[in-house]
């Protein structure tokens, strides 16, 4: 894949297009074409159609990135994008058919960050603002994770819920990069997760939002990805 190859960035819950912002910059001094999504947050199905509008109007092959949520949005928007060459997840739901968020979750302990996840009246769930910046964005400056708590985007319950179609990482080379730190995704679900999609693996001492605190390390694995397919 060449410099002029596209890079497709897909936010998770709690976020938007514009947490990408570090990684963007250093995609494009890299000499990437990068585009971000901005997914509803409403159902699997309406995120994955937003998705693949995007892939639609990226000409050549692309490199589908996804973080958190993103990951299962990434998972089925690629299965019928043929320009997609790539995928890789940043601490990332590598769901496998007929899974969803919500059955991963229950098959180990809470991570500790999700006692801060409350649901609204209107069935969308939120993280609770005075702990934001602990169990979501550690590392990020106090301004930054000031600012990504008073700007989230909250994610419905039905998207929680929803199940995974037939996965695209079963027949596209994937990488994964592992957070450490993170209070969100269990380590030891983004290992199993890394593991069991046959993926590419690097490892950050980072929080859930490692595109704020470590994005250098976000664009390498990213940039590894797209070089891998020149």
């Amino acid at each position: 894949m060449s410099k002029n190859g596209n890079i497709a960035l897909v936010h998770g819950a709690w976020a938007d297009g514009s947490c990408w912002s570090k990684v963007i910059l250093l995609l494009q001094a890299k000499g990437y074409s990068v585009t971000a999504a901005q997914i509803p947050l409403t159902s699997l199905a309406d995120d994955i159609e937003v998705t693949r509008r995007l892939l639609a109007n990226l000409p050549g092959p692309t490199v589908l990135v996804g973080h958190s949520y993103g990951g299962a949005v990434i998972t089925g928007a690629a299965s019928l994008a043929q320009n997609v060459k790539a995928l890789v997840y940043v601490t990332a739901f590598g769901l496998d058919e007929d899974e969803s968020l919500e059955s991963v979750a229950k098959q180990g302990p809470p991570p500790a960050g999700s006692a801060a996840v409350q649901p609204d009246a209107s069935g969308f769930l939120w993280i609770n603002r005075e702990k934001f910046h602990e169990v979501f964005a550690g590392g990020a400056t106090a301004d930054e994770a000031a600012v990504m708590a008073a700007v989230q985007k909250p994610l419905s319950v039905v998207a929680f819920a929803d199940k995974q179609g037939a996965p695209a990482w079963k027949t596209t080379p994937s990488w994964y990069l592992v957070c450490t730190d993170d209070q969100m995704i269990p380590p030891p679900a983004q290992q199993f997760f890394a593991k069991r999609m046959n993926a590419t693996v690097s490892s950050v001492a980072s929080s859930h939002c490692p595109f704020v605190s470590h994005p250098e390390a976000v664009a390498d694995i990213i940039a590894s990805a797209a070089d891998s397919l020149t």
